[in-house]
């Protein structure tokens, strides 16, 4: 595909995409008036959040779900099989290469959350207390996103990058709605760390 606008990607958050990693710098960001004087620490804020409660939102998953699910999870939710966006960077890396490389993990993460919800309102409609975390999930990625659209774009005058979207559930039986949402939450769990560990220090107060 071809390289897709932030704000295209903010409106079609839930559409499956794929493409290759493209990075276009130039005079096409929007104002500077987008970012908030505070944007750095509600970014950190906001990692730190989706870091504490990943593990308890799977759990949550996993026991909504039912058998075989809450018995079998190491075996049903293996993320071995999944797309899942490459996550190499380290605290060494590049400050740049760092924002980039969270860009791609949270709007795949925004689109997938998508995706397993509107599924979950389909297959556990009364599961309240899952369904509110998931929205809540959601909403935090999706401030995350905006926050680190106005970062890209203000330090590196970064304006588009191509990013590339996992399978679509739609069509698919309720098992296999079930399992791909639970390797997504599970590989979410595993990385999700790592990418709290990475960018913490760079967006610490200098």
């Amino acid at each position: 595909t071809g390289v897709v606008p932030f704000v295209a990607l903010l409106l079609l958050q839930r559409r499956p995409v794929a493409g290759r990693a493209l990075l276009v710098t130039g005079s096409g960001c929007p104002s500077h008036g987008l970012c908030r004087s505070n944007v750095q620490e509600q970014t950190r804020r906001q990692v730190a959040v989706l870091n504490a409660t990943a593990q308890e939102l799977f759990s949550l998953y996993l026991k909504c779900q039912g058998e075989p699910f809450s018995t079998e999870a190491d075996k049903l939710c293996n993320p071995a099989g999944i797309f899942f966006p490459a996550f190499r960077v380290n605290r060494t890396s590049e400050k740049k290469e760092v924002m980039v490389a969270m860009y791609k993990l949270f709007a795949f993460l925004n689109a997938s959350l998508g995706n397993i919800t509107r599924d979950q309102e389909e297959l556990n409609p009364m599961a309240k207390e899952l369904l509110e975390r998931l929205h809540n999930t959601t909403k935090t990625t999706r401030g995350l996103i905006s926050n680190l659209t106005c970062l890209l774009c203000k330090n590196y005058n970064i304006f588009q990058v191509d990013v590339r979207y996992g399978d679509s559930s739609k069509g698919k039986s309720a098992f296999k709605k079930k399992q791909q949402g639970c390797q997504v939450l599970r590989k979410y769990v595993q990385v999700i760390g790592q990418a709290a560990r990475v960018l913490l220090p760079h967006l610490s107060p200098s």
